[in-house]
């Protein structure tokens, strides 16, 4: 890694050193909502200019993982929306400070004023032969709320790798619990158990309400437009560099002090492999691994095709830095069984309201109010959301767009015989409507329909089992000018696969890199409540 061949310096770092000077410039690998994060937390809370932050990203637009895109004619596509809800503290701290694109609040505010106007309450959280089911009971047994409890008080560390499905009778997998529980959050039965007791105690405030969703907040559109766009336009406004098309791959050390230094970085861009310096005051913050890595699109008359090989290069990047250095985390432990992280979601725009309003009147919802709707018959472990409308900036009054996934796309469906993976577009939406009852208007609606698969390899990567040391902390011990952000990096207490996790790493790197006499809002404990405790309990034993 750290051969003494020489490779072309990049013409930003040149910039850079005008600009910087002796004052340091910080390089953001990645450009995902973490490191987006973590410039605004720079310029905010550090005072630092943006014209010394600059963001190296492989692919062409910012965001990661909170991507959405398309249009009415070609079809939309949203691969998945994080879940937000009121105790994600360091997420709303960040975005109280970033207007939304009309300038007419924060987009904290934004978020806080829709939420009071369109609370999520599902009528529909199940729907079985096609009829909903309004407040499903748990139907947790004796046997599986004493391994909650377990569970709930058992020290993380003597959980070790194991699963889930370790400490449970098989019949649990069973239960209404598991079922929205595993649908909420994508739990699979073979994943963490010590992730899971983590969701189990990040989210006891909102047992109660579970069955309903209760306590779960959405974005005005897709987090996209409503978080990623705004924070990218306060960051542009700033002066901070976004340069897209920029690969990573490779890190240069300095080893001869008391602490190691990132010395380089090595890039690829326009097909030439170059190398930025890092000067004595600047400081790299690395973005690691994907979960959205080796995403593949379908279409209506077409399946995703597989795909694990990751044109970002982030768990490439990961595995070649993390090569003899035990402090940065053990990357294979998430990236090589994509068999136990991979699903598949899909996005589907409409503009024949039939199915809409099918929908609205079998649920009692309407679209934005009732979140997700899940089939537990559904070979696949189905489920749907049918968000407020209009869903993207932009999108004309006549079309809808939903979005769905399904858990286990390697099983045939219900009423088209194939797994999941293998469908096209108009094959899951046939499944869908077959899982909806709806026969008549079938023909109407799945003529009108743009359905769009999107096959993802390591989607739920950060639940798969690991052990202490296999996720690295956020600032690697023994290193002066380095940071780990991002789903892969150790955060105690708080839980991966949420928008809180990226952004907690990101405000702890910050703080912790420059020294700054700050600390990230603290993790919500509300385990620690004897009234969130005892509305939890209730909740679970069905009182």
């Amino acid at each position: 890694m750290n051969d003494s061949n020489s490779l072309p310096t990049h013409p930003l770092a040149d910039q850079a050193r005008d600009d910087a000077s002796a004052a340091g410039h910080v390089y953001l690998i990645g450009g995902g909502i973490a490191s987006l994060a973590a410039a605004a937390f720079l310029i905010r809370d550090a005072d630092m200019p943006g014209c010394r932050i600059t963001i190296l990203e492989a692919l062409d637009q910012p965001g990661g993982s909170l991507d959405g895109a398309g249009s009415s004619r070609e079809g939309y596509v949203v691969r998945g929306g994080r879940m937000l809800e009121s105790k994600y503290l360091c997420t709303y701290d960040l975005f109280d400070s970033i207007p939304t694109l009309d300038g007419h609040g924060s987009v904290t505010k934004e978020i806080f004023d829709w939420n009071e106007t369109l609370r999520t309450s599902s009528k529909a959280r199940l729907v079985r032969d096609g009829r909903r089911e309004d407040a499903p009971a748990y139907g947790l047994a004796d046997t599986h709320l004493l391994t909650l409890g377990r569970l709930s008080l058992e020290p993380e560390i003597l959980l070790g790798d194991s699963r889930i499905s370790d400490h449970f009778e098989p019949d649990f997998f069973d239960t209404n619990f598991w079922t929205m529980w595993c649908t909420t959050f994508a739990f699979q039965p073979w994943h963490s158990a010590a992730e899971f007791r983590r969701y189990l105690l990040r989210f006891a405030h909102m047992t109660s309400g579970f069955n309903q969703l209760h306590g779960i907040m959405r974005t005005v559109y897709n987090q996209y437009d409503s978080m990623v766009r705004p924070l990218r336009k306060w960051l542009d406004e700033h002066g901070v560099a976004f340069r897209a098309n920029t690969r990573v791959v490779d890190l240069r050390y300095d080893e001869s002090g008391e602490l190691n230094r990132v010395s380089g970085i090595v890039c690829e861009h326009d097909k030439r492999r170059v190398e930025i310096p890092v000067g004595a005051a600047d400081k790299v913050i690395v973005t690691l691994g994907s979960m959205t890595a080796g995403s593949s699109l379908g279409g209506t008359h077409r399946p995703a095709v597989f795909d694990h090989a990751d044109s970002s290069g982030a768990w490439a990047l990961w595995k070649t830095i993390a090569a003899g250095r035990a402090e940065f985390g053990h990357p294979s432990v998430f990236a090589d069984h994509v068999d136990e992280s991979k699903w598949l979601s899909f996005t589907a725009t409409l503009r024949d309201p039939t199915l809409f309003r099918l929908v609205r009147d079998l649920t009692g919802n309407v679209p934005g109010e009732g979140g997700l709707i899940t089939f537990p018959q559904s070979n696949w472990l189905a489920s749907i959301v049918l968000p407020h409308q209009p869903h993207f900036i932009g999108q004309p009054k006549d079309v809808q767009v939903f979005w769905g996934y399904g858990l286990f796309i390697d099983r045939p469906g219900n009423f088209v015989g194939k797994p999941m993976a293998e469908c096209t577009g108009r094959e899951i939406m046939t499944e869908l409507l077959g899982h909806l009852h709806i026969q008549a208007e079938a023909p109407r609606i799945l003529d009108d329909a743009i359905c769009i698969p999107c096959l993802m390899p390591f989607v739920t990567s950060q639940f798969l089992r690991r052990k202490r040391g296999d996720r690295p902390q956020v600032v690697p011990e023994g290193w002066a000018n380095l940071a780990f952000i991002g789903q892969f990096c150790e955060l105690p207490n708080d839980v991966v696969f949420t928008v809180e996790y990226s952004v907690r790493s990101a405000q702890t790197a910050v703080y912790t890199l420059l020294g700054l006499n700050r600390s990230a809002p603290p993790v919500y404990k509300g385990q620690h409540d004897a009234r969130v405790v005892y509305g939890a309990a209730s909740a679970l034993r069905g009182h």
